[in-house]
């Protein structure tokens, strides 16, 4: 009852202003009624004729007493003919609950006898809890409001994520070396009589030939086994485990066991490349191609091989030349 009689005479004061004076100055918040927290605008505004130079003074901090600014003015100037309307607009909030009543604020201007101020009406606002806090003194201590949990931004994720890609980088690289040196470590026992690598390379390339696989069409097949021959040979010969290598390297770790970049260098490379052509990049060689690679990979295990025993034939054909 008291509020609306607040209101009935609030009107009526509005109404003498604009009669006797041509002006009104009202001041409100959107709501009457907020949470302890919450934010809500307090406009001000005045209703003026365009002519009148009048001043609305800022406000600065707080509205009034516990009730803190949190942003403004913004100001927003409507004109219609020769009346205009002056916005003011503060984000203001409170932290203790209360009800409260705002004194007018006002806008002034320049009079004969000094200042003439043209004032709004009370302004009321009431701040509640959100949560009533328990009949029992006693009881355990509770938030005035639940904790809000703000949202996650990208310069807060891009650290861990970061952080992750740094360690999944770490244990891979240790398990690669780890792997690396037990292999490398790794001691096999060895058989009694054991064949020279050259012996298994000669005895591997004759058994390809026979097979005639890229006679019957099994060209990738074919590259396929003749340079695992060649990179079983290398790891037989020279040390380099060759299997699980790529061709570059392959022919960086031979280089790395003493192995010089002449001719012969050069002809190994060929022919891992050419295979790699073929089995990666579906290339089709010529026949001529095909026994040209066979006879350079006899050739370059007969160049390289140990001289100390000669249990082989010295090139493909050695055999063929024999019987003839």
């Amino acid at each position: 009852m008291t509020r609306f009689l607040f209101l009935v005479s609030s009107f009526f004061v509005s109404f003498t202003s604009i009669s006797g004076q041509d002006v009104a100055v009202t001041a409100a918040f959107d709501t009457s009624r907020i949470f302890i927290g919450d934010q809500v605008n307090f406009t001000i505004t005045v209703d003026q004729p365009a002519d009148l130079n009048l001043k609305i003074i800022p406000l600065k901090d707080t509205l009034f007493r516990n009730i803190e600014i949190i942003s403004g003015p913004s100001v927003d100037t409507l004109s219609a003919g020769k009346r205009l309307r002056v916005i003011n607009k503060y984000l203001v909030t409170s932290f203790d609950s209360g009800f409260y009543q705002v004194p007018p604020v006002y806008a002034e201007m320049p009079a004969e006898n000094g200042l003439k101020r043209f004032y709004s009406d009370y302004s009321l606002l009431e701040v509640i809890r959100v949560k009533i806090a328990p009949a029992d003194t006693a009881a355990a201590i509770f938030d005035i409001i639940e904790p809000y949990r703000a949202p996650l931004t990208i310069g807060e994720i891009l650290p861990w994520v970061l952080i992750v890609i740094l360690a999944v980088s770490i244990v891979w690289g240790i398990s690669r070396l780890i792997r690396k040196l037990f292999r490398k470590k790794e001691e096999v026992a060895p058989a009694k009589n054991p064949d020279p690598a050259h012996v298994i390379a000669f005895r591997d390339l004759e058994k390809l030939r026979e097979q005639k696989l890229w006679q019957k069409g099994e060209v990738k097949l074919y590259y396929t086994r003749l340079t695992e021959i060649l990179r079983q040979y290398l790891e037989n010969r020279y040390g380099v485990y060759s299997l699980e290598l790529t061709t570059s390297e392959t022919l960086d770790e031979l280089v790395k066991s003493g192995f010089k970049k002449d001719e012969t260098y050069q002809q190994l490379k060929t022919i891992l490349n050419g295979s790699d052509l073929v089995k990666f990049a579906k290339y089709k060689p010529d026949p001529s191609e095909n026994e040209l690679h066979f006879e350079k990979s006899w050739e370059f295990v007969d160049i390289t091989r140990v001289r100390d025993e000669v249990t082989e034939p010295a090139s493909p054909n050695a055999e063929k030349e024999v019987q003839a």
